[in-house]
């Protein structure tokens, strides 16, 4: 109640200033400073959990942060690992393909910031400038990814009434081998940017592993951001970075990195030095993953990547900012992210660059699989194999399709901006 009291009394204070003078406008703009600094929240330590990640396939060096280029490439030569199919057209150097951009002209409310479109994807075209990976799951999952017709042809991936694209898993009763799923990457390749992820629903339930995230070339070196991640009945969203040698926090206190979430395994980052694990960070909130997330119909992802560091936000349905909906995001304007890694003690530019979005569901592996009988995380009070009754993941998965009802990502659109000064 006194912090309430302290932010109210600042308010007031502002809006009792003259308003067309000079001095007004800094008092004022120091006073909404210190108002919001009094307001953000943070809180301790959780659990630390497992996490393994993804290959990548050799592509060229890094380039400068300061360049911040953006450029599509053809399906054969996309950073994501190998065997990827697509329908869409692809240009480079610089340019987007009109397939991968469906945006609108921009307005003035859009002209206004300094972060511009460089690619959405919405509606009827939202499948337009992915491709759909179909060889083996790096995590060992027990999952085969299609093929964008045949995922089609088998009901996997549409537009629904809502004009929002949905990406799910194979209902099968049962299966002899994997159950059919779906993993995309853009073509749309890009160093530094703003990603902003408005979806309605994602994967939940055993088994499952869903994640929205970007990655670079040769993993561990171009680096990788896992914007939204988590297993089984999981409801705290894990965001997680992972590199190569030489990339850490410079703390693992929550009010010093001024987020709102709480660091997971340790401050290394490095791939090879953490079996994997880079260095996560779980949100406090138990609607931003999973179950929790879908009862309030979701809400609004964002990455935030420059050379001064990488930042996660999560703004649920209702609380979205009014300039993410207007297409025109100002960043340096919202509350406290969830997660923030400072270039303190990571270079940016050595550790992360040519990166796509990808999206996927996957089954068991290295993650789900390996916490099949675990349980203290949020969500997960009893462990996959008191709930369901098997005691391998793998048999769950081939055995229960009508299991697999909510397992589905619902996504109005992925936007993908860099700054221009």
């Amino acid at each position: 109640m006194q912090l309430f009291t302290h932010i109210v009394l600042v308010i007031a204070a502002t809006l009792t200033l003259a308003p067309h003078s000079a001095f007004a406008s800094a008092t004022r703009s120091s006073l909404i400073s210190r108002a919001h600094k009094i307001a953000v929240r943070h809180s301790t330590g959780l659990a630390r959990d497992l996490r393994v990640a993804f290959g990548g396939i050799l592509v060229s060096e890094p380039q400068s942060n300061s360049e911040q280029k953006a450029y599509c490439v053809s399906a054969s030569s996309t950073n994501d690992s190998s065997s990827p199919t697509s329908s869409s057209t692809t240009l480079a150097n610089g340019h987007v393909s009109p397939s991968t951009t469906t945006s609108s002209a921009p307005t003035a409310s859009v002209s206004s910031s300094p972060w511009k479109p460089v690619s959405t994807y919405s509606g009827s075209t939202f499948f337009n400038g992915w491709s759909f990976y179909t060889a083996a799951d790096p995590t060992g999952g027990t999952v085969q990814y299609l093929s964008q017709s045949d995922a089609q042809n088998a009901g996997l991936v549409d537009i629904n009434s809502a004009g929002n694209a949905v990406m799910r898993v194979d209902t099968t009763p049962t299966v002899s081998t994997n159950r059919n799923s779906v993993r995309i990457t853009t073509d749309l390749i890009f160093t530094e940017g703003l990603v902003i992820l408005d979806a309605v629903h994602m994967p939940t339930g055993c088994a499952t592993w869903p994640a929205f995230w970007t990655n670079g070339p040769n993993w561990p070196a171009g680096g990788e951001i896992d914007i939204v991640e988590g297993v089984n009945n999981y409801t705290n969203n894990q965001a997680t970075i992972h590199t190569s040698d030489g990339c850490s926090l410079p703390t693992s206190d929550a009010t010093q990195l001024d987020i709102a979430g709480t660091v997971v395994g340790g401050t290394n980052c490095a791939a090879d030095e953490t079996d994997n694990q880079g260095c996560g960070v779980r949100s406090n909130y138990n609607y931003t993953f999973g179950s929790g997330f879908n009862s309030i119909s979701g809400g609004v992802y964002a990455m935030l990547w420059q050379d001064s560091g990488i930042q996660v936000y999560f703004f649920p349905r209702g609380s979205i900012p009014s300039d993410i909906t207007a297409g025109a995001p100002q960043p340096q304007s919202w509350s406290a992210p969830t997660a923030n890694w400072p270039s303190t003690d990571c270079n940016m530019a050595s550790h992360f660059y040519n990166h796509s979005v990808i999206f996927d569901t996957t089954l068991c592996g290295d993650w789900a699989g390996a916490v099949w009988n675990g349980t203290g995380v949020p969500g997960q009070s009893e462990s996959c194999a008191q709930l369901t009754g098997y005691s391998s993941c793998s048999d769950f998965v081939r055995n229960s399709g009508a299991s697999f009802a909510e397992a589905y990502w619902e996504v109005s659109s992925v936007n993908i901006y860099q700054y221009q000064s």
